[in-house]
C-alpha cells in the first residue's frame, strides 16, 4: 500500500469508530497545488487515548498537546486531536489545550494556505479560513490576527518567508507588517536548531537566495546573524547571487557561508558552533575552506585533497564563483590533474600503503620514530614522482 492508501485506511478506521478525521495542513495545500506529497498529517475528534486504543503501534510524541504518531504498514502519520490552544508561553508553546471543532482547530493554525482539511473518504475539502482563495491568489496570510499568530510561535515569521519563496507567493501586507513589528523578538523564544531546520527546508527548493534576501529585508536575518546588521539588502543579494547555480548536493552550510565571504576558518568554525551543527558539517566546512585556499602545492598535497569525499561538491561550488570564461579551464585543470593522480588517490581512499614498515625493516631500518617519518616521506616521494613499487621508493629514499 502507498503512503496515501495507508493514510486513508487510518481515516476510515477512525470514521468507522464514530470519529471525524481529515487530512490536514501541508498535505492539503500541496494536493490543491497538484504537488505530490507523502507528508500526511491527520486531525481527528478522537482523543490521544482513543487513538492509542484503536491502533496497535503508536509513538507518544506530544500527548500533552493531543498528538501521537500512528505507525501502520511501515508508514508513520502524526494524528492530532482537534484542539484550541489555551494561551501561549515563551513565544513557542501553548500553556494548555482543549477540545475543539474542526473550524476552531483551523483558526488556531499559522497560515490560511495551511489551515484546510480534506476528507479522503468523501473527497471533500473543508476550508474555514479562505485558504483556497489565497492559494489561487498566491498569498501567504496569517490566520486571524497576525500579531497573535507570531507571538504564539515566533518561528512562524521565518516560515512565512519559506512558504513565500518556495511557492513564489507574496506575503500579505498585514502579515508582513506584523513580521517587521516582531522580528526583534525572535530570540530567545526560538531555539537556533529550529531556525536551522527552517534553513534546511528552504534550501531544498529554488529561490533560497530570494528567501535569504527577504529575511534580511524583514530584519530576521540580522537577528539570526548579528554581524549582518549593518549590511545592506543589496549587498546580501550580491553575496547570494550564485546560490541558484550551486550543485544539488551542496550542503546547507555551504550556502549559508555565502553570507560571510571574508570569514576566516576560525570564524566559520564559530558559526558552526553557534548553529549547533554536526561534526560532519564542521568537517565539511574545514575541508571546503582548505580547498578554497589551495592554489598550488606538490602532487602529494593535491592527491590528498582529491581523495577527500567532499572534493567533487567543493570543486563544483568553487567553479560556480568563477566567470564563465574561466570556469571551463579551472575544471579542466583539476580534471587532468585528478586523472594523473588516480592511482595514488585510490590508494589513499582505500588506505593502501605506498610503503610498509616491513619494507623498511628489510632495508635495514630499525623500529622507532624514524620509521614513521620515512613511511610518510616514502608516500610523498611515490606520489610526487609517480613510483609504484616499494623498491623504487626505497631507492629514492636512500639518495
Amino acid at each position: 500500500m502507498t503512503h496515501y492508501d495507508v493514510g486513508v485506511s487510518i481515516v476510515k478506521k477512525l470514521y468507522e469508530e464514530g470519529f471525524t478525521a481529515y487530512f490536514a495542513g501541508g498535505w492539503v495545500r500541496d494536493f490543491l497545488m497538484d504537488h505530490p506529497s507523502d507528508d500526511i498529517d491527520i486531525a481527528t475528534s478522537a482523543s490521544v487515548e482513543e487513538v492509542q486504543a484503536l491502533f496497535p503501534k503508536t509513538i507518544p510524541v506530544g500527548v500533552s498537546f493531543g498528538i501521537v504518531i500512528v505507525v501502520e504498514g511501515g508508514h508513520q502519520f502524526e494524528v492530532a486531536n482537534f484542539r484550541k490552544d489555551e494561551g501561549y508561553k515563551d513565544g513557542r508553546r501553548p500553556i494548555g489545550i482543549s477540545e475543539a471543532s474542526p473550524e476552531e482547530d483551523a483558526k488556531r493554525r499559522d497560515f490560511t494556505i495551511n489551515g484546510m482539511f480534506y476528507d479522503p473518504l468523501q473527497e471533500k475539502l473543508y476550508d474555514y479560513v479562505a485558504g483556497q482563495e489565497d492559494l489561487k491568489e498566491g498569498i501567504v496570510r496569517a490566520i486571524g490576527n497576525p500579531h497573535e499568530r507570531f507571538l504564539e510561535d515566533r518561528l512562524r515569521m521565518i516560515r512565512a518567508v519559506r512558504y513565500a519563496s518556495r511557492f513564489h507567493f507574496l506575503i500579505e501586507n498585514e502579515t508582513l507588517k506584523a513580521i517587521l513589528d516582531h522580528a526583534n523578538a525572535l530570540f530567545p523564544a526560538v531555539a537556533i536548531e529550529r531556525v536551522w531546520n527552517e534553513f534546511t527546508k528552504m534550501s531544498a527548493f529554488s529561490n533560497f537566495d530570494t528567501a535569504l534576501a527577504t529575511l534580511h529585508q524583514l530584519n530576521l536575518l540580522p537577528m539570526i546573524f548579528p554581524t549582518l546588521k549593518d549590511t545592506s539588502t543589496e549587498e546580501i543579494e550580491k553575496r547570494v547571487e550564485n546560490l541558484p547555480h550551486f550543485p544539488e548536493e551542496a550542503p546547507v552550510i555551504a550556502k549559508i557561508l555565502e553570507l560571510f565571504p571574508s570569514a576566516t576558518l576560525q570564524e566559520r568554525e564559530a558559526l558552526c558552533s553557534y548553529l549547533k551543527l554536526s561534526r560532519k558539517e564542521l568537517d565539511f566546512v574545514r575541508y571546503y575552506t582548505r580547498f578554497q585556499e589551495t592554489k598550488k602545492g606538490e602532487l602529494y598535497d593535491w592527491a590528498h585533497l582529491y581523495a577527500h569525499p567532499h572534493y567533487g561538491v567543493c570543486l563544483k561550488i568553487v567553479a560556480v564563483h568563477l566567470p564563465l570564461e574561466e570556469r571551463q579551464a579551472f575544471l579542466q585543470e583539476h580534471h587532468m590533474r585528478f586523472q594523473s593522480l588516480e592511482k595514488a588517490i585510490h590508494k589513499i581512499q582505500n588506505k593502501e600503503p605506498f610503503l610498509t614498515s616491513e619494507d623498511l625493516r628489510k632495508a635495514g631500518v630499525q623500529d622507532g620514530p624514524q620509521m614513521g617519518s620515512l613511511l610518510k616521506e616514502g608516500e610523498r616521494i611515490a606520489i610526487n614522482e609517480g613510483l609504484d613499487t616499494p623498491q623504487d621508493i626505497l631507492k629514492k629514499l636512500s639518495t
